[in-house]
């Protein structure tokens, strides 16, 4: 009789020495499914063992399910077991039998299985999978393990009456559709799950559970013997499955764990376990890391499964409900097939170079085409080969494209599209060396092929009017505008140059240059795609990190842009290309201060000098309106304006003046501190005012309760009135802030004044938390101190992974040194920051101080 010691230490060496095989395969993914089919065959025998020892009734049997049914495993995977026990069998009425099936599966456990488990008749079974697709899915591809033969084949026979082929495929393709918008859609997510994600291990199992439900083959060459797949698609898909296991094999093995998803605390793991290393690509100074090179093979895999999956699921669903209305002959070259777009031959792309484009001309401009049917993604897949220098330079071509940019609808889509079936990499030779590239600032959540995509959505849409909603300015200005392709353009190559190395503006410029002279655009058209692309950071730059009360400011970046043309084309594209990056980077905030940006410039180009004390003069008459309108007393502002100079009214808009004078001007001079907060103008987060005797270490003290208080600051404003006052103003944001504004503004109202009233030594900074990402891609903290043009004030840049309480080391260290602070911008790009303060202070004069200073805010920064 065995010993369940026996069988335990069986199973460890058998799964240790195959671990060690799929570890040391190198990045070869010939041999991955052999090992995973010996390490289910190896789990089988332990089973097998087992259940000899439980003694099972003779009608009984042990299937295995899911994954393991498959006849494969991977290391870490759950061992999902069905315990089939004969019709007339009651565990919970029947101790005796009970008490096996615990035993059991305690021994399975015992063993080192980790096994998923159910105990069910054929009966059972039958009703489970008619109430639940997860469960008919699972039992599909059942598999006897051990015992009675003829009760397993019963169940087969049993589940394959039920099961509808139809009913079957609406719902895994239902399902499919879900987990698909469960990730946005996209196979380029920085963190994929190889098995969940777009173009993950699923989708190629999908297609296997809906043929074999239909009969049609349950094997990638039974799908080929069927007619459903080429032997070039099998193939394809053969490799890709190889390498994605291979993949998933590594992370459980690195991980230790069942960890299906690329996190970037493994992917370097992984990408060394490929032998992938850190290098320079293509000759350039840029280095790449270890995991971009797996990251780029992964995201080509997953692009190729995506639209092998596409086409077979078409080709599927074709066969269980064949149509019976004829194609609607569109021209000699395709036809509209149910609203699918149709090639009228297989062949017709190597054939007619030509047609390859014109297919999303046509996807673009026939009414009522929503789609590529499978013969037509069939055909393309199998035509990359025509896509070449030839094709690229045919003139035909050229001129389709150039139609296809210009349609007024259906750009997004039809571009999405030629990236997905690999004709917009093949015939733009420039993006095809974009496509699955990893980008690693921290701020991008997407590659840079699906961020451009992303930038040139943003775009459209503001000359969409059901999206006028959304940013009406910028829908306003679009409304105006004449020709809409040359924005597109412009956010088709804004970004094309990443990854080269050098400044991927001034490289992408020559490359939309020569796309435009390639493409006949005219010379003035040409220009500004050509100038929106070199500048397109320079507009978010100005506004996130220059002081835009600085008349110098604006007639310079007036000067840059020479027009109102040029301004609004930039200033759409930069608006586009902020909300491309991240989810988390654009806020209100940043919307307004582009909006000033513009605002201000273009009363420049309008012919009107930056004259500083007419600007002053406009914005006290405004805020004296709205001062008027709360029934202030006449002159009741006095007492306050008369202790600020021009800066201040300058740096502050007439609502912000005019809320001051309200909340200030009984308290002026007056020895405790005043705090106030409202919502803030900009629609989002909330502004607190501090109006108190200045001391050096005072904004340091505020930016430590606003980081105690869970707040995050994402502008400030500091003036020091002629009586010795500070009268700051900070824009802050918290995530519980649009439930529970009420209680939060009372409590910063409250507990700041009480913090200001009660100053004690300002506390240690804590150890923020740094997020996994930064953790993974960490960035060097910079350092930038140098005099502003007027050599009167600093200028300090300070770039940094973020963290809790960040800004506040910051401002201990400028309080050490009895810096005054005249101005903050705080710019959070995803988990990176760059801020920049204006400052002056008599240390400032010294050298030796200013490298203190410096050398004190790196080490600040890298504790």
């Amino acid at each position: 009789m065995l010993e369940l010691s026996q069988v335990r230490e069986q199973y460890r060496n058998g799964k240790t020495a195959l671990f060690e095989s799929l570890a040391a395969s190198g990045s070869s993914s010939r041999g991955i499914h052999g090992l995973l089919q010996k390490l289910a065959r190896h789990t089988d025998v332990t089973l097998q063992m087992l259940w000899q020892i439980a003694d099972f009734p003779e009608a009984a049997c042990l299937v295995a399910a899911g994954g393991y049914g498959r006849g494969e495993l991977f290391p870490h995977s759950d061992v999902d077991v069905l315990l089939l026990l004969p019709d007339d069998a009651q565990v919970d009425q029947d101790p005796a039998l009970k008490a096996k099936v615990e035993s059991f599966i305690s021994n399975c456990w015992d063993s080192g299985l980790e096994i998923g488990s159910s105990v069910r008749t054929v009966a059972d079974c039958v009703e489970e999978a008619a109430k639940d697709v997860t469960v008919q899915t699972s039992l599909l591809e059942a598999r006897l393990v051990a015992g009675h033969k003829r009760n397993f084949a019963r169940l087969q026979t049993e589940l394959d009456a039920v099961l509808d082929p139809k009913a079957f495929f609406v719902a895994k393709t239902l399902e499919l559709r879900q987990r698909h918008n469960k990730f946005e859609n996209t196979p380029y997510s920085l963190e994929p799950n190889c098995k969940e994600s777009p173009g993950g291990l699923r989708d190629l199992q999908v297609v296997l559970w809906v043929a074999r439900a239909a009969g049609l083959g349950k094997s990638w060459d039974d799908l080929a013997r069927s007619g459903l797949a080429t032997a070039f698609e099998v193939r394809q898909i053969k490799a890709n499955e190889a390498l994605l296991s291979l993949i998933r094999a590594r992370l459980h093995i690195i991980s230790g764990r069942r960890e299906d998803r690329l996190v970037f605390d493994l992917q370097t793991a992984v990408a060394e376990s490929f032998g992938y290393k850190a290098e320079a690509e293509d000759g350039s100074k840029l280095p790449r890391r270890a995991s971009e090179a797996l990251m780029r093979r992964y995201y080509w895999a997953a692009k190729a499964v995506s639209q092998l999956n596409q086409i077979l699921l078409l080709n599927i669903e074709e066969r269980l409900n064949p149509s019976t209305y004829p194609p609607l002959v569109i021209n000699e070259r395709f036809s509209d097939k149910a609203g699918m777009l149709e090639v009228a031959s297989d062949d017709l792309y190597v054939r007619e170079p030509h047609a390859v484009l014109e297919t999303f001309l046509l996807y673009e401009t026939t009414v009522g085409i929503k789609g590529l049917s499978a013969r037509t993604l069939r055909a393309l897949y199998n035509a990359r080969g025509v896509m070449n220098a030839k094709f690229r330079s045919d003139p035909v071509n050229r001129d389709t494209f150039r139609k296809i940019l210009q349609q007024p609808e259906g750009i997004t889509h039809a571009m999405r599209l030629m990236n997905q079936t690999s004709v917009l990499g093949r015939y733009l030779w420039v993006f095809r060396k974009i496509v699955g590239q990893m980008q690693h600032d921290l701020f991008h959540v997407y590659t840079v092929d699906q961020h451009i995509l992303m930038v040139l959505r943003n775009v459209r849409r503001f000359f969409m009017a059901e999206h006028s909603h959304e940013y009406p300015m910028c829908s306003q200005l679009a409304a105006g505008w004449d020709k809409p392709w040359i924005l597109y353009i412009a956010a088709l190559f804004h970004d094309i140059a990443k990854g080269r190395g050098g400044d991927h503006s001034d490289l992408g410029r020559k490359d939309v240059r020569t796309f435009c002279r390639q493409h006949g655009i005219a010379t003035e058209d040409a220009k500004l795609a050509e100038f929106l692309v070199g500048e397109h950071l320079s507009m978010s730059r100005i506004a996130q990190k220059e002081d835009l009360s600085d008349p110098e400011v604006i007639a310079a970046f007036a000067k840059r842009v020479g027009n109102e043309r040029y301004l609004t084309a930039l200033y759409l594209l930069t608006v586009a290309d902020i909300r491309g990056t991240s989810p988390k980077v654009w806020n209100a905030w940043k919307g307004k201060l582009l909006e000033d940006l513009y605002r201000y410039t273009l009363r420049v180009l309008g012919g009107r000098a930056p004259d500083a004390d007419a600007e002053v003069e406009s914005r006290k008459r405004e805020a004296l309106t709205t001062l008027a309108l709360h029934a202030e007393p006449f002159e009741g502002h006095k007492a306050l304006w008369d202790t600020l100079d021009v800066s201040y009214f300058m740096r502050h808009d007439a609502s912000d003046i005019a809320w001051h004078a309200r909340q200030l001007s009984r308290h002026v001079g007056k020895a405790r501190a005043i705090v106030r907060a409202r919502r803030s103008s900009a629609g989002e987060g909330m502004q607190v005012l501090v109006y108190t005797p200045d001391a050096p270490d005072l904004f340091a003290r505020i930016c430590g309760y606003f980081d105690q208080a869970g707040f995050s600051i994402l502008d400030a404003k500091v003036h020091t009135a002629k009586n010795g006052y500070a009268l700051d103003t900070f824009q802050v944001v918290n995530p519980d802030l649009a439930e529970h504004y009420r209680e939060l503004a009372a409590m910063v109202e409250a507990d700041l004044d009480r913090t200001l009233e009660n100053p004690g030594p300002l506390p240690t900074p804590g150890k923020g938390r740094v997020s996994r990402r930064v953790k993974s891609f960490p960035i060097a903290p910079r350092v930038d101190l140098r005099p502003d043009e007027k050599a009167q004030r600093w200028l300090l840049s300070v770039s940094a992974s973020d963290r809790a309480g960040l800004l506040y080391v910051i401002a201990r260290v400028l309080a050490r040194h009895r810096i005054n602070l005249l101005l903050a911008k705080v710019t959070t790009l995803g988990e990176r920051v760059e801020d920049t303060f204006l400052i002056d202070g008599p240390e400032l004069q010294h050298n030796k101080a200013q490298i203190a200073i410096e050398t004190e805010l790196l080490q600040a920064l890298n504790a």
